[in-house]
């Protein structure tokens, strides 16, 4: 496999490291500190293309790959995880979802707007008692007519108070345990539904995260996703795209640490030196630069599986587990380079 970018990608890679110098840098520590999570941001990613990225062009997208993709999720995290986030579960959980599951009446209502960033799109499937066990969700979907009656409650729900539309997962038959889970489109605005973020976060404070509530919400029949009972399925094809999305990000969070480490190693002294004389400190260099290189690898191999349209499963939860675990030491040693102004 050839894993040189094209122009096309190097311009994308150009433009969306520039958007974050310019629009994210600056203002991210304010933002983190605070909770604020600055919805001017959507837009402005929109106006890009970025929401949409590697959406077909007549859904509205802009048609690129989906190691696009990972490019703007690593350059975004490299500025904050908080808006690498929003894209994750806007493109990857939402809008990929729609693209691969959606009738094209779907497609038309939701996806299109979407893709432009004129809508954001969200994800529900986790529940106060359910997390990676999904048939454990307590959330009900009752047929009535033309109609589903959908009861029950969501949280650690990315853009909660943000997006206009959500993919929600319910039974419709709990006695067939997964096969009986449901998708379906929910709208903001319509009556029995609600949400509340959840503040005081120990990390992406800079993102929107919280609840949401269903009560006797009613949603047309038109708006459920597939059939009745391929929910489970449906979750876990869209899951496959939010780890990829996920391992990107934490390529850039390896290259932000090994970024601010070499800048920092440079400048600071100690015993008659700079700090990146000393072995230690290269070795800690060393083996961001190894992480770094070794998981934007394992993320492009799952993008050009997924660009092929073959099954990724494996590859991907190999890129999102290393490339995280990857992360992890990197802004562990990019703390101890930095000593007390790391802390």
């Amino acid at each position: 496999m050839n894993f040189e970018l094209s122009e096309e990608q190097k311009m994308l890679q150009r433009t969306v490291r520039q958007f974050v110098d310019d629009e994210i840098m600056p203002h991210i520590a304010h933002w983190d500190r605070h909770g604020i999570f600055d919805e001017t941001i959507i837009p402005k990613l929109a106006k890009l293309g970025l929401m949409g990225v590697c959406i077909p062009d007549r859904y509205g997208g802009s048609g690129m790959d989906y190691n696009a993709l990972a490019i703007v999720c690593e350059e975004l995290e490299r500025g904050d995880t908080a808006f690498r986030t929003a894209v994750s579960v806007h493109t990857g959980l939402n809008c990929m979802t729609l693209l691969q599951w959606g009738n094209e009446a779907q497609k038309e209502k939701y996806l299109i707007t979407q893709a432009k960033g004129e809508k954001i799109g969200a994800f529900a499937l986790t529940e106060p008692n359910a997390g990676s066990d999904v048939a454990a969700i307590e959330t009900r979907a009752k047929k009535d007519g033309d109609h589903y009656i959908i009861n029950g409650q969501k949280t650690w729900i990315s853009l909660s108070d943000v997006a206009d539309h959500f993919i929600v997962f319910a039974y419709t038959d709990k006695s067939k345990a997964h096969h009986g889970i449901s998708a379906f489109i929910v709208e903001r605005e319509w009556d029995g539904f609600s949400s509340t973020s959840i503040k005081g976060k120990l990390g992406i404070r800079a993102g929107n995260t919280g609840e949401l509530f269903f009560d006797n919400l009613k949603v047309p029949v038109e708006n459920l996703i597939g059939e009745e009972g391929e929910g489970f399925k449906i979750a876990m094809s869209a899951l496959d795209n939010g780890r990829f999305t996920v391992a990107a990000g934490a390529v850039g969070q390896i290259m932000a640490c090994l970024e601010a480490s070499v800048a920092y190693c440079n400048e600071r002294a100690t015993f008659g030196k700079a700090i990146g004389r000393h072995q230690l400190v290269q070795q800690m260099i060393a083996k961001m630069e190894a992480g770094l290189q070794m998981s934007r690898l394992l993320v492009y191999r799952a993008g050009e599986l997924k660009n092929q349209g073959k099954r990724n499963t494996r590859e991907t939860s190999l890129a999102k587990w290393q490339a995280t675990d990857f992360a992890n030491q990197a802004a562990d040693d990019a703390v101890q380079i930095h000593g007390a102004y790391g802390f």
